[in-house]
């Protein structure tokens, strides 16, 4: 996410340890109610797997360490965690970038340091970030500098990377960040306060093209990813870029559903928890990447949205922090998946208002907080096991129900439904073909605009979690049956996994 360089940003080993955790078995109880929606799942319909490492990070540059730590040796367990719980048995895709991309370098002898760059990579931050991937086995996607304009500037960085981090471990080397901006926001200002961009105003598409050219000339023979344009008018020409490009083997690109910039409190993209529940943040985000997908699928191309969140172009910490936000986590990740994104980075730093985690260190012992938003990505976590295939899931649905459904490689069906309303739902199920018995985990908060007392299956993240994992009773029900159709009965502004194997 590009912001005003000036603007100050505010501030599962184990997926759900099942066999470990207490199990409370009860009974769903529909009562009499009236059944508002019918979900009708096909179990032999089902789309291709959903790509390993799917679900990822995105983290700036400047926040490895506040997030993992100082000390190569000892690096922050409880981060390392909570990344594994994303992707159970996988390896998973971490971004480094955003932002900090274009401010960033390794110092080089005799080179001056640009004016717009603020961020030196150290020998640590690289024994750092080493042992963090290697921890992971992570699969990384590395920004390089194209803002700075600078064959030696953009060379020397990516050799640090590479040998800093580990070659093996380096998937691809993103140059740049949205530079459809470059002649927009401030790269830096002048002793006297003027203030420059990294580009003047008439830095056009055809401009980038050849500025990527011209650099990517000096990097290293590693495979690259980009072009990392936001939702902009330049992502139309992303098949020119491809085809000036080959060594582009990752398509990656930017959305955030809602902004704070340049927009009035009536807009639909304004941050409100409604807004943030809409189908234009889910469903609408992802169609307009659908061109993009087409063009990077055409030219057999991954395309990875390696930098997602609530708001972008500022903080707002009531709806990027509240129970709405994990919900539209859960709802956006399966709309991807659906429409053929290879992976998804959800975008984290320390002062952001989307911050995910938080961590304190005290005597050697690290402790963190989680965001709601957070929960919403581990319930997908266990829906969409290693393997999984997206399963077709219609019928009458109303605004207010999101549905989704996933085949196991054993034949597992998980079905998530998502109320998005104020009131009491009743959701029956039907699976084709399918009469065994299921059951249900719910993920519920206090209140659409709650922060705190989040549950996934009765379990929370202690507050601090000195375990990055999820702690208290597990609670699964048993959903009860009747005219052929599972019956689940759904709380205001809730989420539920029902399991049937």
């Amino acid at each position: 996410m590009r912001l005003h360089r000036r603007f100050l940003r505010i501030d599962i080993g184990v997926v759900l340890a099942v066999a470990a955790a207490t199990v409370a078995l009860g009974v769903l109880d529909s009562g009499s109610a009236k059944v508002g929606a019918v979900v009708s799942v096909d179990p032999s319909a089902s789309g291709p797997v959903i790509p390993r490492g799917f679900l990822g990070l995105s983290l700036e540059y400047n926040s490895i360490e506040p997030y993992a730590g100082v000390d190569p040796s000892a690096v922050n367990p409880v981060f390392v965690q909570l990344i594994r719980n994303l992707t159970p048995g996988q390896q998973p895709v971490l971004r480094i970038g955003g932002d900090t991309t274009d401010s960033t370098w390794w110092p080089v002898p005799g080179l001056a340091r640009p004016p717009g760059v603020t961020y030196n990579l150290t020998a640590q931050w690289l024994q750092v970030t080493h042992t963090l991937v290697a921890a992971l086995h992570a699969r990384v996607i590395a920004g390089v500098n194209l803002e700075a304009d600078s064959q030696a500037l953009a060379a020397a960085e990516a050799q640090a990377l590479l040998g800093g981090i580990g070659r093996q471990y380096v998937e691809a080397l993103e140059l740049g960040n949205e530079a459809a901006l470059y002649n927009v926001f401030t790269w830096y200002r002048t002793r006297a306060g003027r203030r420059v961009t990294g580009r003047g105003p008439g830095y056009t598409f055809s401009a980038f093209v050849r500025d990527f050219s011209r650099i990517a000339a000096a990097l290293p023979n590693v495979p690259l990813a980009g072009p990392a344009l936001n939702d902009s008018g330049w992502i139309s020409h992303l098949a020119e870029f491809l085809a000036a490009e080959p060594r582009v083997r990752i398509v990656t690109v930017h959305r955030y559903p809602l902004q704070l910039c340049f927009l009035q409190k009536g807009s639909p993209l304004f941050p409100t928890l409604s807004h943030l529940l809409s189908r234009h943040a889910s469903a609408g985000l992802v169609r307009r990447l659908a061109p993009s997908i087409a063009v990077a699928q055409a030219r057999g191309l991954p395309l990875r949205l390696d930098e997602v969140n609530t708001v972008a172009c500022g903080a707002d910490i009531p709806v990027s922090r509240s129970f709405a936000a994990a919900l539209w986590s859960l709802d956006v990740l399966f709309e991807l998946a659906r429409a053929g994104v290879a992976g998804v980075n959800f975008h984290t730093f320390p002062r952001a208002g989307y911050n995910l985690f938080s961590f304190t260190q005290s005597g050697g012992r690290w402790s963190g907080s989680v965001a709601p938003g957070y929960y919403g990505m581990l319930m997908f976590a266990e829906a969409v096991p290693e393997g999984a295939r997206l399963v077709a899931a219609s019928g009458s649905q109303p605004r207010w129900l999101r549905s989704w459904a996933t085949r196991s490689r054993a034949g597992t069906i998980r079905v998530v439904l998502i109320n998005t309303s104020s009131a009491d739902q009743l959701v029956a199920v039907a699976l084709k073909g399918m009469s065994a018995k299921a059951t249900l985990v719910r993920l519920t908060a206090p209140s659409l605009d709650a922060s705190a007392g989040i549950s996934l299956a009765g379990r929370s993240f202690d507050s601090p979690t000195t375990t990055g994992r999820l702690a208290g009773h597990f609670e699964r029900f048993e959903v009860s049956r009747s005219g052929g159709r599972y019956l689940v009965p759904m709380p205001p502004y809730s989420a539920a996994l029902m399991t049937v194997r």
